[in-house]
């Protein structure tokens, strides 16, 4: 039976084939006649299916940024899965999420929220700097540093010129390659971040700008490499002020503007770790309340904000934090509280009717008195609590007891004296504009 099937169905076989042979040989005459028209079109037929198919396999395939993204926060997930349906970020406040919201579509935003869902529960630690070492040539710029910068604070980032903080700085963003030592951010070097521009932001150097673009321009092409919307550009200007001189060119911009923009191009990835190196020089009087309000609430929001500054006033109004360096080294690393208290120049002020017997009482029990110009007297070597515990015991009056502490300025100069590089009456020798 299968026999005669097949044998049925040759003659239709032998027909079809014959059909084709008769179709193909029309079509080479027309070619060999000199009708050429219709081999460009079936050229063109067959070019277009090809264009068609690739763009179909490219449309169903993620782009390769996209697939590097999924691998890392494969990576930075591993171990503590998010629940379905949670918001990696939720409870976490920050600028906007209209960015993370547009790269949800390409399957990268999870990094930036991962980051942040790890920074809410305090499994990373934001900078971390281990054993940091860096030297140029003969001169030790940074020397065994070790310091962690936690989320939720503004640490200001204190030490003379030439302690080596442009260079923590620039370690920390990866220009610079330690000689030895890490440092890391939220547990990764820089160079090893998935989308570095919405993990971390720099002010590092206002005028590292091209001079032939406007400040439009320049953010424009940072969040397009980025997958960061037009809207947020736009956002950014708004906030640091520069929406009505977008479009000038930036080699025209002041000081002050420059910081401005560098301050907009810092937040544009609406990262959770900020750097700023002296974001305050050049700006006038508001524009420095402006930075001190827009540092606290950032770090007010969770972020972890690490900022440098010569000026000790405006530190002690916006910093809670200090990681004080000098010479390289690490000095200090406390509240910026604790920091203060532990000078010298700290002491009790007091005022008494009987200081013939309080001086002397004082004194018994191992207190440094001096007397003071407007009649008090100031007490060292001995809190208020104590002093007051023994004019009870005494049966001294007391007029005024006032705990006196040292300013941010006087702890500062107090802890760093034996780590000048530069002093007013002498430079020391060997010194170098390096890691000023």
């Amino acid at each position: 039976m299968a026999t005669q099937s097949r044998v049925a169905g040759e003659p239709q076989d032998q027909e079809d084939a014959m059909s084709h042979q008769i179709l193909l040989g029309a079509i080479l005459r027309l070619g060999v006649k000199g009708h050429h028209g219709l081999r460009i079109v079936i050229l063109v037929l067959i070019v277009a299916a090809i264009v068609v198919a690739f763009v179909l396999v490219r449309q169903r395939r993620p782009s390769r940024p996209a697939r590097t993204a999924r691998r890392r926060l494969a990576l930075m997930t591993r171990g503590n899965p998010v629940p379905p349906g949670d918001r990696p970020d939720a409870g976490v406040p920050n600028l906007t999420m209209s960015s993370n919201n547009d790269l949800q579509a390409q399957g990268v935003g999870t990094v930036a929220t991962a980051v942040r869902q790890s920074r809410a529960g305090n499994t990373l630690s934001t900078i971390e700097a281990r054993g940091l070492t860096k030297r140029y040539g003969d001169k030790l710029a940074v020397d065994d540093l070790s310091f962690e910068v936690k989320p939720g604070h503004v640490t200001g980032f204190l030490g003379p010129n030439g302690a080596g903080k442009s260079t923590t700085m620039r370690l920390i963003m990866g220009l610079d390659a330690p000689s030895s030592g890490s440092v890391t951010v939220n547990g990764r070097h820089y160079h090893d971040l998935g989308w570095p521009l919405r993990e971390v932001g720099a002010l590092l150097e206002a005028k590292a700008i091209h001079p032939g673009r406007s400040a439009y321009s320049h953010l424009r092409m940072l969040a397009q490499t980025n997958h960061i919307p037009k809207s947020r550009v736009e956002e950014m200007l708004d906030l640091v002020g520069l929406s009505a001189v977008a479009l000038q060119l930036v080699g025209n911009f002041s000081l002050g503007m420059g910081q401005r923009l560098g301050i907009a191009e810092a937040l544009l990835g609406d990262p959770g770790v900020l750097l700023f190196d002296e974001p305050i020089n050049g700006l006038d009087t508001d524009g420095i309340r402006w930075v001190r309000n827009l540092l606290r609430r950032l770090a007010s929001e969770g972020r972890t904000v690490f900022v440098s500054s010569h000026l000790m006033s405006e530190m002690a109004l916006t910093a809670d934090q200090v990681v004080v360096i000098g010479k390289g080294r690490l000095i200090a690393e406390m509240p910026i509280d604790e920091f203060t208290s532990r000078s010298s120049q700290c002491y009790v002020r007091v005022r008494s009717p009987q200081l013939d017997r309080l001086r002397p009482a004082l004194q018994a029990a191992g207190a440094s008195v001096a007397d003071e110009d407007d009649g008090s007297i100031s007490v060292r070597g001995m809190g208020a609590e104590n002093i007051g515990e023994l004019t009870l015991h005494e049966s001294i009056v007391l007029s005024e007891l006032a705990p006196q502490s040292a300013s941010l300025e006087e702890a500062f100069i107090e802890s760093t004296e034996g780590h000048l590089e530069y002093r007013g009456d002498r430079p020391v020798a060997g010194g170098s504009t390096k890691g000023a």
